[in-house]
Parts: structure tokens; sequence; C-alpha cells
């Protein structure tokens, strides 16, 4: 069976929320939040890790409006997006990540871990969603 390396990223204006999966690509964990800056300093910190974890596919989450149209907030995250994957010379996949904040938010409250003052974990928690859809669908 092929390795999956691939990276899922929860992209909002002030964070990046980082998940990862296991080498199967059966499950998705959230590694970390990066905290946005620069362009140039965000590429690095996601370099490191990309070359950590030798991430072979960046899965993004798309926040399609609810009526299904991609509004303002999503053309950005895909402007992000596409001068990431040229930095890092990786290709991108898109999922629909409506309503992936809420969930996120449930889990952590369900597993006792929520704090409205924590952002970056439900930025992760996030991004271990969009990344666990992405790697559903794959199977």
């Amino acid at each position: 069976m092929k390795k999956v390396s691939a990276l899922g990223l929860d992209v909002g204006k002030k964070r990046v929320g980082v998940a990862g999966c296991d080498g199967m690509g059966l499950i998705a964990t959230g590694l970390t939040t990066i905290k946005r800056t620069s362009f140039q300093e965000d590429v690095a910190k996601l370099k490191q890790i990309v070359q950590e974890r030798e991430v072979e596919v960046l899965v993004v989450g798309l926040p399609y409006s609810m009526d299904g149209s991609i509004g303002t907030q999503a053309k950005q995250v895909q402007k992000f997006a596409r001068r990431l994957s040229e930095a890092l010379q990786l290709p991108i996949e898109y999922v629909d990540e409506r309503l992936t904040s809420v969930e996120a938010e449930a889990q952590l409250k369900a597993q006792k871990r929520f704090s409205t003052y924590d952002k970056g974990m439900i930025d992760r928690q996030a991004a271990a969603i969009i990344l666990q859809q992405w790697l559903d669908c794959r199977r």
C-alpha cells in the first residue's frame, strides 16, 4: 500500500491550523497552529513541517458560502493556497470546509478540551476535520 503524506490546512486571516495524517492515510491529527505574520514567514514554518513529514499534497479547506458559491473569503484562501503551492512546489486539493469550526468546537467540548481563549486549538481541530474528510473520500 502506498504511503500517504498529506497536510491539512484551515486557512484564516490570523492563523493557519495544520493537521497531518498517519502513513496509512487513515487518521488525521491536529499538529500546530501558525500565527500568520508575513507570507514568507508562513511559508518558512510550513516548509519545515513539509520537510519533516515528507508531505506530498496540501489539503486546503475552502470556505464556500452556505449557498455553495465562492465568496470573498474563499477567494482569499484560494489566492493564499496557490501562492503556497508554488512556494512549496506541492499540489493542492480543496475540501468544502463549511461549518468545520463549529464541528471542531463541538468535538473539543465533548472531549472537555474546549477553551474560548484557545482559538489555535479550534483551528488545529478544524484542519484535522478537513484532512479527515479528504482521507475518507479517497478510500
